[in-house]
């Protein structure tokens, strides 16, 4: 049954948004969501799925309607890869393997041939044609796993409309001699990268007006940006060995929020956040165990793909690469791990936070 003879039969669906202005998104309007039965049987049907269990033939398209398979053969078939990376659950190379796998065999005939795609297994199949079906739903469960993502990355909570609009961020890192930070925009271009002296806080009496004193110069240099991105360290309060350490950093990071929150008083937005170091370690590769090592090597890295690569992963000035190499030097004095920790922070709040959550 065409998609054209649904529509003249009067077939009623309830929820498929507009994605794109194509007539292919245009035809499927109408084509979303029969019955909530329905979406219980297919959720069921994905719980109970194991991926290494036989799956009985023609099993995927029992799961679905005569009207909802002809819908969803139809995205498949004419689909090009832009419109098909429109769906969540597409983007990458499962449009791709879409694409090539139809102009080499011809039209998918039914659903069951999806799993014969390359990274198509049962389970992926039925939550592709789900998506397919009912965008909408799959974007209000995306929303909120998002925002639990961003719950264990960032602090405190932020609006996503908020992080999306974002142009660059000043990344801020910590330590007890240094703090430095990196200005990135939202294409990961190194805008501004430096690092300051700011003494040994850490020694002595934690007197208020020695921090204000040491780091309001500090914040003076610092660009402006959409948001100001500090480093959260996890120290363990039950070493007590590490508790000026600890009340340190405290200090230090609630004079940030306090100096870079300029306009809160006036509009209660939050300019300031903390993002979770182990997070970015993670991202990096940096982890071993539960302790994080040195960005170092990833910087250098880094920065020779920025020479080499014709489109690098972060661009640095051309005219300040050289600076930045001498400076990591092999010797264990020019160590500076807050001015690496600053920039693969900035990259990865882009990467993990902001890249991540768009639609």
């Amino acid at each position: 049954m065409s998609v054209s003879s649904l529509l003249l039969a009067g077939v009623k669906w309830r929820c498929f948004p507009v994605l794109l202005e194509s007539s292919l998104f245009q035809a499927l309007l109408n084509s979303c969501c029969r019955k909530k039965s329905t979406s219980a049987e297919i959720t069921s049907s994905i719980d109970a799925c194991n991926e290494k269990t036989k799956v009985p033939v023609n099993a995927l398209d029992k799961l679905f309607s005569s009207e909802q398979q002809t819908s969803i053969l139809h995205v498949l078939n004419t689909a090009s890869n832009e419109e098909l990376e429109k769906f969540r659950l597409l983007r990458g190379r499962k449009a791709t393997n879409i694409v090539v796998y139809r102009e080499k065999f011809g039209p998918f005939q039914n659903l069951e041939s999806l799993v014969n795609v390359p990274l198509f297994q049962y389970k992926t199949a039925i939550q592709v044609c789900n998506s397919i079906l009912c965008p909408e739903t799959g974007r209000k469960k995306r929303q909120s796993q998002e925002n639990q993502h961003l719950k264990k990355l960032i602090k405190p909570d932020i609006e996503l409309e908020r992080l999306k609009a974002i142009n660059s961020v000043v990344s801020i890192a910590f330590g007890t001699r240094k703090i430095a930070w990196a200005h990135l925009d939202r294409k990961l271009s190194v805008l501004d990268w430096q690092h300051s002296e700011c003494c040994r806080l850490v020694k002595g009496t934690f007197v208020t007006s020695n921090y204000l004193e040491k780091i309001s110069p500090v914040i003076a240099k610092m660009p402006k940006a959409d948001f100001y991105i500090l480093e959260k360290i996890g120290l363990s309060i039950q070493n007590s060995t590490l508790f000026p350490a600890l009340l340190h950093f405290h200090i230090t990071e609630a004079m940030l929020y306090a100096l870079l929150n300029k306009t809160f008083a006036q509009d209660g937005q939050q300019q300031v956040l903390s993002m979770n170091r182990n997070a970015v370690g993670k991202h990096f590769d940096l982890m071993l165990g539960a302790t994080r090592t040195s960005g170092k090597e990833v910087v250098k890295k880094l920065l020779s793909e920025s020479v080499l690569r014709a489109e690098p992963r972060v661009s640095f000035p051309s005219d300040k690469i050289v600076r930045y190499r001498q400076l990591f030097s092999a010797t264990e004095q020019n160590r500076v791990e807050e001015l690496y920790d600053s920039l693969l922070q900035g990259v990865a709040f882009f990467e993990l936070v902001v890249f991540d959550t768009e639609p």
